[in-house]
């Protein structure tokens, strides 16, 4: 049977009210707290400041406050101030291509005044006194006069309160304000000469001092681990210059959100940039990590265009394949001398993994004509430690006997089909991800010793918009003053205890969403992030005993446990036959 369509009624072309189109326009540039935050923050930077507090009420849905020592604003410029379209940083008539200025548009506080109860507190040095003003839905309220020291003072309350829609899109409380303080940080490590301070609910979230080392600067939201483990990086790029400090590849991350860029002093992002500096670790890095630091790119103003996005947040470069091409060389010349590997490395070994009848992936052996170097460098196979002789330590009726391990990375065992090979951390990553599935919680060994660990303003905020996720993870945590908590409690699995201060990778990754190579909802990447720092670790010293039991959990699983939680394989089969072919013995 068929439906005949609904036609609905052609309305006439009407103008909005004015009103209507400030709520609209609004929505371009503050769509939640931490674009409220963004705006104020780059305003006071323009304005000269050089100390800057941020501080929430309620993750910044009750309240939001910038307080700044910048120059301030006239008293006869309030009303202006919170015009649309007005603006101090450009003049009337242009021109818009040579932006100097972290904004420009004239849209901040008259998108902000349009959607949240708006007050502003200013006093320019040569003023005795502090004069401000109060806008409500845009309109423009009372004027009143207060003591401060020079500067200015926004507060925006009860965000999206007149258009309920928007409001009911933003998230809780928690998270809303984990996202400030990720961009509190990106703004100071873009220029990290301001000072900027965080604190939400009457509590100091994030202390970020005046510095005018790069490094330094990285090292308040990176970790401290970023001073030891980073180089730095500085050269000639089309159209200007580019410096910074990023990671050795000893230190990475499991998305690329830790890579900060700026130009021109403007936090921004931009997937060819970041996309060249990943590829100057390309045989460095494993395919499923990335690099952490910060690049500040100094780039001459006709040669960028900053009005492409409302936010600002993203930029369009002249000539932007030659840029990238030229902070890929940078970094990787960089690189290399910071880790001492000689300019022309050799190939990786051609092992290009097909998937077999059983699931698993099978080298596809050495190609044809392919040169073998003469020299060959001996590699000691450690025994795994046992009473028992290996014939004894078969896994299953299968006849899989355990011979030895790689690096305490690999092991090794024969079958009656061929050998197997085992990645030690992703065999116990799947599994503890299974269990922790199933049960929903791993068990907690208390420590003898307390830990106390420092952590970042975004970390501190993920602590406490996913408190729930770290207890689940079996952390137990206290606070301990600003910047720091108290690890007593660690997760543990089978008898195998976590490290401490992997507290703080699961709270970066939990901050990011969980490991965004988990295509799952939020639950199995938080699920899949805490497994991985549970898990047996590459390094990890493991008996034979557990070898033997964790190969027989492996193949009571189901045929989806042949891979990580992440998509790396758990274990690479090479057959009978195929080793044969490799010692030209098919003939047999």
């Amino acid at each position: 049977m068929s439906v005949a369509p609904t036609i609905v009624p052609v309305a006439p072309i009407r103008r909005l009210l004015p009103s209507t189109v400030e709520r609209i326009a609004a929505g371009e540039v503050v769509d939640r707290p931490a674009s409220v935050v963004k705006e104020l923050v780059e305003n006071a930077v323009d304005a000269g400041a050089r100390s800057i507090a941020v501080r929430l009420e309620g993750g910044g849905l009750v309240r939001i406050e910038v307080a700044d020592d910048g120059l301030g604003i006239p008293a006869g410029s309030l009303e202006l101030a919170v015009e649309r379209h007005a603006t101090s940083k450009l003049a009337p008539d242009g021109p818009i291509e040579r932006i100097a200025s972290l904004g420009f548009r004239g849209e901040a506080l008259a998108s902000i005044a349009a959607v949240a109860r708006l007050r502003i507190l200013s006093r320019p040095p040569d003023q005795p006194l502090a004069e401000g003003i109060e806008v409500a839905g845009g309109a423009p309220g009372i004027r009143f006069a207060e003591a401060r020291a020079p500067g200015t003072t926004v507060t925006a309350g009860e965000l999206f309160y007149n258009t309920p829609a928007r409001r009911k899109f933003l998230h809780a409380a928690a998270a809303e304000q984990l996202e400030v303080a990720r961009t509190v940080e990106r703004l100071y490590l873009a220029r990290p000469a301001v000072g900027l301070r965080l604190e939400a609910d009457g509590r100091e979230l994030g202390t970020y001092p005046p510095s005018g080392d790069l490094r330094d600067a990285g090292a308040r939201v990176l970790g401290p681990e970023f001073l030891r483990a980073s180089f730095p990086v500085a050269a000639e790029v089309p159209g200007g210059r580019v410096e910074g400090s990023l990671s050795l590849p000893e230190l990475s991350a499991s998305s690329g959100g830790q890579l900060h860029l700026a130009v021109n002093g403007r936090a921004i992002g931009s997937r060819a940039l970041g996309s060249a500096v990943r590829a100057a670790y390309a045989d460095l890095l494993p395919r499923n990590r990335f690099p952490v630091g910060l690049l500040h790119f100094a780039i001459e103003l006709d040669r960028l265009d900053v009005n492409v996005h409302p936010t600002k947040r993203e930029v369009r470069f002249e000539r932007e394949r030659d840029l990238a091409e030229a902070v890929r060389r940078a970094v990787r010349v960089a690189l290399l001398g910071a880790t001492g590997t000689p300019a022309r490395t050799r190939a990786a070994p051609d092992w290009s993994p097909t998937v077999a009848a059983a699931g698993a992936a099978v080298p596809a052996g050495p190609r044809a004509g392919t040169r073998v170097a003469p020299t060959v460098r001996a590699r000691t196979l450690d025994p795994v430690a046992s009473d028992r002789r290996p014939s004894e330590l078969a896994t299953s009726g299968s006849g899989t006997e355990i011979v030895g391990s790689l690096d305490r990375l690999y092991w090794i065992a024969v079958t009656e089909g061929g050998l197997v090979l085992v990645d030690q951390h992703a065999l116990s990553e799947r599994l503890v991800y299974d269990a922790l599935r199933r049960s929903g919680v791993l068990a907690r060994q208390s420590l003898v010793e307390p830990l106390v660990v420092s952590v970042t303003g975004a970390q501190a905020a993920a602590l406490r918009a996913h408190a729930e996720s770290v207890r689940r993870a079996a952390f137990a945590v206290e606070p301990f003053g600003p910047g720091r908590v108290r690890v007593v409690g660690v997760p543990s699995y089978r008898g195998r205890r976590v490290r401490g201060e992997a507290l703080t990778e699961l709270l970066d990754e939990l901050a990011a969403g969980g490991r965004p190579t988990v295509p799952d909802g939020l639950e199995e990447r938080v699920a899949a992030t805490i497994a991985c720092h549970a898990a047996i670790r590459a390094g990890d010293p493991v008996e034979r005993e557990e070898i033997a039991r964790l190969l027989g959990e492996l193949e009571a699983s189901p045929a989806t446990a042949r891979t990580c939680p992440h998509g790396r394989p758990v274990l690479v089969a090479i057959e009978r036959s195929r080793l044969d072919r490799w010692f030209l013995r098919s003939g047999g």
